[in-house]
């Protein structure tokens, strides 16, 4: 029989909401902003054609149907948990579960996992590129990478990587752009931006770049990607300048399939942080995976980069 739903972890972001009444703590526990759990709300209310939630000045209130979907909906979702982990834990218990955003994992994970193969050949590592909500004990995920303010109650955090923002470009772009001399000269090239789902407050932009080395920036009509990857690809192709964090060009500096263009680079305000319950941290291939991921951004860490100037 085919079944009509909505996205689950649409579902999951409006019970987290209505449990706690706002966006904003149930943004705190599935460890997403707010903005993104009201973007999975509107997801829901869409595909239902009903409004759960009234929109008042300051903050939501459940609607009449909300409180009804919301009553009907946890129970739901508790037994779908229940019946997910056990069969989880009837499967191979040499699998490990991590999610991370797609540019972390294509741009810092992939290429590392040789090396853990190589160091614990027992792990089957199962990966899974998001950014949507995640309760890691009710979907099944054993270790979540994510962006943020570090705040994670219930869960064991452990920092692992700052971001420091530069610009770069292909060495080819580089060699090309001869008036590319200072970073108010970036105004004269194509300028690559990122346009994620789900922007966090006070990320580094191409506009709080260029304010850090004191030249206006009023917009620029370069080309726009979904995610940072793809802007990274972009740059190394040669088509014009990207700005991204450390984690995600350490690999392409260090091979010199990018270059960075200035010595000057920004610190993010925030980092990543390893996730897990303390339940998935009990099993010892989950401890091995993590000190192996803590181990890697220390070294990673280390490599020599310039002082952030902002």
């Amino acid at each position: 029989m085919s079944r009509h739903l909505p996205p689950l972890a649409a579902l999951h972001a409006f019970e987290a909401a209505a449990r706690h009444e706002g966006f904003q703590r149930a943004g705190e526990e599935l460890h997403v902003s707010a903005g993104a759990i009201g973007h999975h709300v509107r997801q829901v209310e869409a595909w239902l054609g009903v409004a759960l939630f009234q929109r008042l000045p300051r903050g939501v209130v459940l609607t009449g149907a909300g409180q009804r979907y919301a009553a009907a909906l946890g129970p739901v979702l508790n037994q779908l948990a229940e019946v997910s982990e056990a069969a989880r834990r009837q499967g191979d218990d040499k699998v490990v579960t991590v999610t991370a955003t797609s540019s972390l994992v294509s741009r810092w994970l992939m290429p590392r996992l040789g090396r853990l193969r190589d160091r614990h050949p027992q792990i089957e590592l199962r990966v899974l590129a998001s950014m949507h909500p995640v309760d890691l004990a009710r979907d099944g995920v054993d270790v979540a990478i994510r962006l943020g303010p570090g705040r994670y109650p219930g869960l064991k955090v452990d920092l692992l990587m700052e971001e420091r923002f530069s610009a770069v470009c292909s060495p080819g772009f580089r060699a090309s752009a001869a008036k590319l001399r200072r970073p108010a000269d970036l105004l004269r090239y194509p300028l690559l931006h990122d346009e994620p789902e789900v922007r966090l407050a006070g990320e580094i932009d191409w506009g709080r770049w260029l304010h850090s080395c004191g030249v206006a920036y009023s917009g620029n009509s370069g080309a726009r990607f979904s995610h940072t990857y793809l802007c990274l690809d972009a740059a190394a192709s040669g088509q014009g300048v990207a700005i991204a964090a450390s984690p995600l060009i350490g690999d392409d500096l260090r091979s010199g399939r990018l270059v960075r263009l200035f010595e000057h680079q920004v610190l993010g305000p925030h980092c990543y942080y390893l996730l897990r319950s303390p339940q998935a941290e009990t099993r010892p291939l989950v401890h091995a995976f993590c000190e192996w991921l803590i181990a890697e951004a220390r070294a990673d860490q280390e490599t020599v980069w310039p002082e952030v100037d902002a």
